[in-house]
């Protein structure tokens, strides 16, 4: 996404900018982000990125490492810390991200619908040495794009499918050429129908995912749980099990919403 910098921030404006910046920052993952790569990646130009990262630096929100790369700070992790006491989605599917990670040995994710976009809350490595390209903690793709994302996706009415199709179309025409929008909506269909959802490499080569959506007890979405693995891991013959465990740990989750959900009346 491409940002006006030509005329001076508001302060809300400031305030979205900098939460961009902070996710691209997270994105980046261990390595770190250079200026180059944030200038690039938030479409702000330098001397903004620059101010609002040196204005970061100073709330503890990020931190330099000694390669001049940018990293999410401390301070962070208090709030998140903080955040994840209490009730909802990181505190209910916890448990059962680490436990999926530990049974499959295979990546397990946790993400969220923002918009028409996903985020990834929460990403548990296995056990196996070959690990997947797929989502990190903090990173962000379009909705649909990837197994939990197109999870998501699916368990959405049509008409919103439609429109979400509509305002991500020239994202996914520039980065991911394999998933034009009517490829998606096949892959919907075939989602709904086998009640999980497979990305066989589509967004990167080789890193396969197996996602199912998460539901509060209303109905509404609340985000998805997914499994991603190299090619060799999603044998057809090995679907069958990891969409059991997958099922499995979405049913406690969905079971430990209900129990914090809000009582009415």
């Amino acid at each position: 996404m491409v940002h006006n910098t030509d005329h001076p921030d508001t302060g809300a404006q400031s305030v979205d900018r900098a939460l961009l910046l902070l996710q691209r920052i997270g994105a980046c993952g261990d390595e770190g982000g250079t200026l180059a790569g944030l200038v690039a990646d938030t479409g702000l130009n330098k001397a903004t990125v620059r101010r609002l990262l040196l204005a970061l630096i100073r709330a503890g929100m990020a931190e330099q490492d000694d390669d001049s790369r940018y990293h999410l700070g401390m301070q962070l992790q208090v709030l998140g810390a903080q955040a994840s006491r209490r009730p909802g989605l990181m505190r209910a599917a916890g448990e059962s991200v680490m436990r999926l990670g530990q049974v499959t040995g295979d990546a397990a994710l946790l993400t969220v619908r923002r918009g028409a976009n996903t985020l990834c809350l929460m990403r548990e490595e296995g056990s196996y040495p070959l690990r997947s390209h797929a989502l990190v903690a903090g990173q962000m793709h379009p909705l649909g794009v990837g197994a939990g994302s197109l999870a998501m996706l699916a368990a959405l009415p049509d008409d919103e499918i439609a429109t979400v199709l509509a305002a991500i179309a020239p994202v996914l025409t520039d980065r991911y050429p394999r998933l034009p929008p009517d490829q998606l909506m096949r892959m919907v269909e075939r989602t709904r129908t086998d009640g999980v959802a497979l990305n066989p490499g589509l967004v990167i080569e080789g890193s396969w995912g197996l996602g199912i959506a998460l539901r509060h007890p209303d109905g509404r979405l609340a985000g998805a749980l997914s499994v991603a693995a190299v090619e060799a891991r999603m044998r057809p013959d090995r679907l069958p099990e990891l969409t059991r465990h997958l099922r499995t740990e979405a049913a406690h989750i969905e079971t430990r919403l209900a129990r914090t959900a809000p009582r009415k009346g």
